[in-house]
């Protein structure tokens, strides 16, 4: 099927988990592999129509700890693999997760949060796996995850999810929440000749050629070229400490060496991965930290501080991992505080102490309801007065 066949150009009214299939289409999604779990079911829903019509491939398969190993095998046979999720089927992802960082294998997961721990709110919001995103398999790895405000960035974040895969050789991750997967909004979607795709980074020698493992080693963006299975090179992929070939090398020196690479690939480019958005902050003197649903309510309140003369901003994350760590510190020269208002009790507000000895004012729920923008607000006059 041509690409134009995946695409419904045009501009259409979209629930946001059905905007996530739809980016995975327009993305060139070969394989989705999931388990149905509330709030993401409609996303695997939408795909299972769509993807067998475009020869694409849809498994549901019987658990999450299965769905993720479908990923790492899809991605390594060259394909472009995604699940969607969340938080318990998430948590039960991360040990293969870990093996994708291991292995470089680039695939994307869609995590549609909703109240946790354990089964919580299964219909209801949450922003309950932002660290878990992040700190959930076990060693030091890096990975990459957007946060969508509207369905319109979930349909971008998730063409967004499969380039910076491909090009960085990690998993990624869309961290919507419930709200944002079961909101309705308009979603435009451009002819595919205008999606971007960022295509893996392949060796430069055929099979057999002697110098096809110099191009394995380190390259100056310390992410090496991919083979895929099947096409001839003599590659091994293991989740053990390995060498440039594959093959197990589980000495303390090379494992030191290894996960350095797999780590600084990411923190060393970090300006051209993070993405933010900011609004008001040329002249705060508060700085409001938000990212997802969250977001919408905290630009509402600040435009109403505003009109009440209060000097405060928006620093909305667009990528929440990796954290914006330069940013906070350069607002910790200007601002007097932060908010971070979020559902959770207090996740990505303790990443933001991590970068500033100013106050940090976290605005939390635990889940099950929007934050409006009420109490953020009240919080930024509070402060405001107090600062």
């Amino acid at each position: 099927m041509s690409d134009q066949e995946r695409v419904l150009t045009g501009s259409h009214f979209l629930l946001g988990d059905h905007a996530c299939a739809e980016g995975a289409m327009a993305a060139g999604c070969d394989l989705f592999a999931g388990y149905p779990i509330t709030p993401s079911t409609e996303t695997a829903e939408r795909l299972a129509l769509r993807m067998p019509a475009v020869g694409a491939i849809f498994l549901q398969m019987e658990d999450e700890l299965a769905s993720m190993s479908a990923l790492v095998g899809a991605s390594l046979a060259g394909a472009r693999a995604m699940s969607a999720t969340s938080g318990p089927g998430f948590a039960l992802m991360m040990e293969n997760i870990g093996m994708a960082a291991m292995m470089e294998a680039p695939c994307v997961v869609v995590n549609i949060q909703r109240g946790a721990p354990s089964t919580g709110l299964p219909t209801l919001v949450g922003q309950s796996d932002m660290m878990q995103c992040k700190w959930g398999s076990h060693g030091d790895y890096e990975i990459v995850a957007y946060s969508p405000s509207s369905p319109q960035e979930c349909f971008d974040h998730v063409i967004k999810a499969f380039n910076t895969a491909d090009r960085w050789r990690i998993p990624v991750f869309v961290m919507a929440d419930e709200l944002i997967g079961h909101m309705t909004e308009r979603v435009v979607i451009p002819p595919a000749d205008q999606i971007p795709r960022v295509e893996r980074k392949r060796p430069r020698h055929k099979p057999g050629d002697p110098s096809f493992l110099h191009c394995l080693a380190e390259d100056e963006d310390l992410v090496p070229p991919i083979v895929h299975a099947g096409e001839g090179y003599r590659v091994n992929f293991d989740s053990l400490t390995h060498d440039e070939k594959g093959y197990p090398a589980t000495f303390p020196d090379p494992h030191d060496r290894l996960v350095r690479r797999l780590v600084n690939k990411i923190r060393l480019h970090t300006d051209q991965i993070m993405e933010y958005e900011e609004i008001f902050l040329d002249d705060a003197e508060l700085a409001v930290i938000a990212y997802g649903s969250t977001a919408r309510s905290a630009r509402r309140a600040v435009n109403e501080a505003r009109k009440d003369g209060i000097r405060v901003g928006l620093l909305r994350l667009i990528t929440v991992w990796p954290f914006p760590e330069n940013k906070v510190r350069e607002l910790s020269k200007q601002v007097k505080a932060f908010v971070v208002p979020e559902v959770n009790l207090g996740q990505m507000s303790r990443e933001t102490e991590r970068f500033t000895s100013l106050p940090v004012i976290g605005v939390n729920h635990a889940g099950g309801v929007m934050m409006a923008p009420d109490p953020i607000f009240d919080t930024i006059r509070e402060v405001a007065k107090n600062a």
